[in-house]
């Protein structure tokens, strides 16, 4: 008999768990049903919240825009400010980093929104297709120091198919004797790809360093006919 008390305590604490939606004997058309209708209206939410981010970016009220972007890599990440390019993240690069450090050094007012980015998608695409030679995009410099913008802007000007060794960039930088330290700015390159640091080799022509690996730096190079294609 003292056990009763307690039995029916605990079986109104399970219903109220399980709440009003949530009975077991429910019939399984009405829990079907229930469930279709949670999916549209978290589906609902998602869209509204993506219309909103868009609506802040195209509206000027973020700082920073990112989006994800497709390549023969995988996945890339780009994003953007009201100067242009500011960032081209590789796939192994966890995003949720790149976006704490843009946060960090650029603003906290950074929304992920697919329009903005739709220039950097459309040229890239074309990059990758063989169709494009060369970048039209505007670039912010801001996550790039004095000595590294100079490096740099050396290395953007390297033409399609064409190719300059560490030390000469670093003598075109005015740091002739700074090619190591060419290397590191080169290796330290914000936004890959669309600034050429693949295009800089060592004296003897073999490949250097790459921030996204050797393979990819190949790839471009061969893309961009700099490299014969190896067989096999």
């Amino acid at each position: 008999m003292t056990d009763r008390p307690h039995e029916k305590t605990k079986a109104i604490e399970d219903a109220l768990r399980r709440g009003p939606f949530r009975s077991d004997h429910a019939p399984p058309a009405a829990s079907a049903a229930a469930k279709a209708a949670r999916r549209v209206s978290e589906r609902a939410a998602a869209d509204a919240a993506q219309r909103l981010t868009e609506r802040v970016a195209t509206e000027g009220l973020a700082d920073v825009s990112y989006a994800p972007v497709d390549s023969p890599f995988g996945t890339l990440h780009a994003a953007v400010t009201k100067r242009g390019l500011v960032r081209l993240a590789f796939p192994e690069e966890d995003i949720d980093s790149v976006v704490e450090h843009l946060a960090r050094r650029l603003s906290p007012r950074i929304v992920q929104a697919t329009a903005l980015l739709d220039p950097v998608r459309r040229e890239l695409d074309e990059y990758f297709a063989g169709r494009r030679h060369e970048f039209e995009l505007a670039l912010d410099w801001s996550l790039i120091g004095p000595f590294g913008r100079r490096v740099l802007r050396k290395t953007a000007a390297i033409p399609y198919g064409g190719h300059l060794s560490y030390a000469e960039v670093a003598t075109e930088a005015g740091s002739p004797r700074g090619a190591r330290a060419a290397g590191n700015a080169l290796g330290s390159n914000p936004i890959p790809i669309v600034i050429p640091c693949h295009r800089v080799l060592r004296s003897g022509g073999s490949l250097g360093g790459y921030g996204g690996g050797l393979e990819r730096k190949r790839y471009l190079l061969e893309l961009e006919g700099a490299l014969t294609p190896r067989l096999g």
